[in-house]
């Protein structure tokens, strides 16, 4: 059993592993867009697959009002919560050390199973140039220049994140206005006749919510990043509630043009569905942009993710739940550098299976696992933490409207998934469960449990009913 530390010494060795507050809203929009964005040029056309083309728009604007839930109970927790590690960091103070263990966990392999995504589809793109073309070198050495960026420090890291995210989605309204859709005799969009509607009916919406998330997952992330805000009650709720608004605004365009240039059966196939929809415009500026954005936005997107899954890992040992060797900050740029390390080899390795929907399908199940956690854990904060007893950055409306429609659509989507790839859920949680029996057995004779407990003390007042 470790020791426990005097709590003048705790003090100061918590104030040492602290890392460094330098984001802005900015940086938080680029974050959680740089993360998510990756979704509108691959992924979400899994849901015409299963739901047909209006399955896939309702899928998209269902799961839309799932995460603007979201990111308002997100956002209120974690504007009180300044520490890296969001809905770790939340499960930590609200649901003990199982739970945060599990949450903790999940969150990591949400953003490795999808920075893994980000690593296949730039190797397919690179090969659909040429056959010749070897994707490897290039996907390891993106890959290992996104890693140094994080090693070197968070504030160039997301400002970079920033212009990149800002390019890519750009691209976006270039394939759209390439299609002269505003004009009714020259414009190139077939919708009527590339559609096929709901061809699998009721069921196939609900088949479809679970790659409907592929619009908007990771978006919840920039929760990470509080302990690093200059000022967490203005950057976390202006950076992920502008974030959102991009990407709803993102995925409808993203649908509709992709939806009137290429056929259903081939889109609800494709790697890189906006790439393909600027292959089908002929038009060469239009293509090259596309190209650009689409290895753009695979870069800020797993640029995000080595980013959130290192915090998360980081949080976790510095709190003792796993080995202590991972709380360790660079002490020239404050970074979490032993976590960014260790997680980049896992993320290569997934991404080299080339299952692309079954690497999907781990990283949309973990984070469904996290937002049913999340739901409960924002009835416990609101219970525990009453309006007016601790100060709020921000505070989620309607509650516990947000709660409710976030825990009933996470389960109904989870349901979905069940449809097609029960299979994968049944080993996503045997795995859980098997972590749960390491930690419960072995991990937790480790855990420094004053530690744990006492880092938020002298900002937290005791819960009502205490």
């Amino acid at each position: 059993m470790e020791q426990n530390t005097p709590p003048n010494e705790l003090e100061e060795k918590t104030k040492e592993s602290h890392l460094m507050k330098v984001l802005g809203p900015m940086h938080i929009w680029a974050l959680g867009v740089g993360i998510v964005l990756v979704g509108e040029f691959m992924g979400w056309n899994f849901t015409i697959a299963k739901g047909g083309s209006l399955g896939a728009i309702i899928a998209c604007w269902v799961i839309g009002i799932l995460y603007i839930s979201l990111v308002m109970i997100n956002t209120e927790m974690g504007s009180v919560m300044p520490e890296a590690g969001g809905q770790y960091t939340m499960a930590k103070y609200l649901l003990g050390p199982l739970a945060s263990f599990n949450v903790g966990l999940m969150l990591v392999f949400e953003y490795v199973m999808l920075e893994a995504a980000d690593a296949l589809v730039v190797g397919q793109i690179l090969q659909s140039l040429h056959p010749d073309v070897q994707a490897l070198p290039y996907i390891i050495l993106s890959l290992l220049f996104l890693t140094f960026l994080n090693y070197r420090g968070v504030y160039a890291t997301l400002t970079l994140n920033f212009f990149i995210t800002a390019v890519a989605f750009i691209t976006i309204f270039v394939l759209l206005f390439g299609t002269k859709f505003y004009s009714p005799t020259e414009s190139l969009l077939q919708i009527n006749q590339l559609t096929n509607g709901l061809p699998y009916g009721w069921i196939g919406i609900l088949a479809a919510l679970q790659f409907g998330i592929w619009f908007y997952l990771g978006i919840e992330g920039t929760a990470l990043a509080a302990e690093e805000c200059r000022s967490t009650s203005r950057a976390l709720p202006i950076g992920a509630l502008v974030g959102f608004v991009t990407l709803l605004i993102g995925a409808t365009i993203t649908w509709f043009v992709c939806s009137g240039l290429v056929g259903a059966e081939n889109l609800g196939e494709s790697v890189y569905p906006l790439y393909d929809a600027a292959l089908a415009t002929g038009k060469p500026f239009v293509i090259v942009a596309l190209f650009i954005g689409t290895i753009l936005a695979c870069l800020a997107s797993a640029n995000g993710c080595i980013n959130d899954s290192s915090r998360a890992w980081f949080a976790m040992s510095r709190d003792t739940l796993i080995p202590g060797v991972f709380a360790v900050i660079h002490p020239k740029y404050r970074t979490p550098y032993r976590a960014i390390l260790f997680l980049l080899p896992i993320s290569i390795a997934f991404g080299f299976t080339g299952l692309l929907d079954q690497v999907i399908t781990f990283s949309i199940l973990s984070a469904l696992l996290v937002y049913v956690l999340t739901a409960y854990m924002m009835f416990k904060f609101r219970a525990m933490y009453p309006i007016g007893t601790i100060e709020r950055g921000y505070v989620a409306p309607w509650h516990p409207v947000p709660a409710l429609v976030l825990f009933v659509l996470a389960l109904a989507t989870l349901g979905g998934m069940y449809l097609g790839y029960w299979s994968n859920m049944l080993a996503g949680f045997v795995f859980y469960f098997l972590a749960s029996l390491w930690f419960t057995m072995h991990r937790s004779k480790f855990m420094d449990t004053k530690k744990f407990i006492e880092a938020g003390i002298g900002r937290w007042p005791r819960p009502k009913g205490y």
